[in-house]
């Protein structure tokens, strides 16, 4: 006998790809059946309105087949899955045909979360704190500009950095999660794009890493972009959530629906909010100073001895975070125009001018997703610490119980 549930998986597999005709950024991977991707990109596009619809219906029907039959408890976080990632289908195809959301109303329509607003003193106190601990005279922005253009790893010496970073992280990774046997990725090294690093996961336990190179990169960000692109970041996450969800019994459950990624998406704030937590799980406390320091400084060339206040620093940086949800939100709703976005981003983000163009035109392709990577990450610690505490080896059994799940945000909260 047909399983309705799986169909509705099914249609709504099919129906990502579809939308995917008109947002070509919309598909962020998929390895499900190669003749549904081939049959989309055959057929004519459909209107965004019979997408939007037929999302509705989809969703209209899953919630008349649990009335009827109820989600049994094994499967409960399936049928929340399919409703939420339903209710993204109707909110990103009302998007792409023209209603404009207000900014939070966006990012709650697409992913579930309203994110918390912040005013300039909040930012303004921490820019105090962190003008006490840099060296130099001028405002916090350029002391800190001036401080970490100290710690930029040379272009020659990129590789080896990030590639000793990589195999840190996997080996930290490896101790706690068992990872598909012959999991891989490819390094690339890129330019001209709004974002500095992206995972492409291509299935297989296969990804493809892209760096941005269009600006300097600095030591930080071999950890950063190691683990959140790879381990325990993206490329983990896909890697178990194939196995563990996509692959037939007896190995996974044979859900469909796991096979294809839409990027504007409930599941995107689980992808980002874990990569960005990730970090800290694979390097709690002061490891990973100590590996900075005792490797990958020396192998960019710059001064270990420096690590540890280079580390004080960026901690207090990113206590801003925040302030590039703000910048968008002005920005998107049209109360700042680019060059006011970008000098907002200069000044409480911290970043350099070229970096907050950057910014910009990652506000322009991509929108209320800036939410994900900070309020993302701050539900997420939230979450695996009411599981776990503060044991490292309890966060761990935590967030990877988490990123081999089908769980989405609203479920987090509870």
């Amino acid at each position: 006998m047909p399983d309705p549930l799986a169909a509705i998986a099914e249609e709504y597999v099919q129906l990502v790809l579809a939308v995917g005709r008109h947002d070509p950024d919309y598909v962020d991977a998929y390895y499900g059946p190669p003749e549904w991707q081939a049959a989309a990109e055959r057929a004519a596009a459909p209107p965004l309105t019979e997408l939007q619809d037929r999302a509705a219906q989809l969703s209209s029907r899953l919630a008349a087949l649990a009335a009827t039959s109820g989600a049994r408890r094994d499967t409960a976080s399936r049928w929340a899955y399919l409703a939420g990632q339903l209710d993204a289908v109707v909110a990103h195809c009302a998007r792409l045909a023209g209603r404009r959301y207000a900014f939070d109303d966006e990012a709650e329509a697409l992913y579930q979360l309203r994110p918390p607003h912040h005013d300039l003193a909040h930012f303004e106190a921490r820019l105090a704190a962190l003008g006490r601990l840099l060296p130099g005279t001028g405002s916090v922005p350029e002391r800190y500009q001036a401080y970490r253009a100290r710690f930029v790893v040379p272009r020659t010496k990129l590789d080896a950095v990030f590639q000793a970073a990589i195999a840190e992280a996997r080996r930290r990774t490896l101790s706690h999660v068992a990872l598909p046997a012959g999991e891989s990725f490819t390094v690339e090294y890129v330019i001209g794009k709004s974002w500095s690093g992206y995972n492409w996961y291509q299935g297989g336990g296969r990804s493809l890493i892209q760096v941005n190179t269009d600006l300097p990169v600095y030591i930080d960000r071999a950890l950063d972009l190691a683990a959140h692109e790879g381990y325990p970041g993206h490329h983990a996450y896909n890697a178990l959530l194939e196995r563990h969800l996509v692959r037939p019994p007896p190995v996974g459950k044979g859900w469909v629906e796991f096979s294809v990624y839409p990027l504007f998406s409930p599941q995107s704030l689980i992808a980002e909010g874990t990569a960005n937590l990730g970090i800290a799980i694979a390097f709690p406390g002061s490891e990973r100073v100590r590996f900075e320091r005792e490797v990958l400084f020396p192998l960019a060339g710059l001064d270990p001895t420096e690590a540890e206040r280079y580390a004080e620093v960026q901690a207090l940086a990113k206590q801003l975070a925040f302030a590039g949800n703000e910048a968008a939100r002005d920005y998107l709703e049209g109360r700042n125009d680019r060059a006011a976005a970008a000098a907002f981003l200069v000044r409480y983000a911290l970043m350099t001018p070229a970096q907050a163009e950057q910014r910009t035109r990652f506000f322009d392709k991509y929108r209320s997703y800036v939410i994900n990577y900070n309020a993302g990450e701050e539900l997420v610690r939230e979450w695996v610490e009411r599981q776990a505490g503060a044991d490292p080896a309890a966060r761990w059994a935590a967030f990877v119980a988490l990123i081999s799940s089908p769980r989405l945000p609203a479920s987090l909260t509870r």
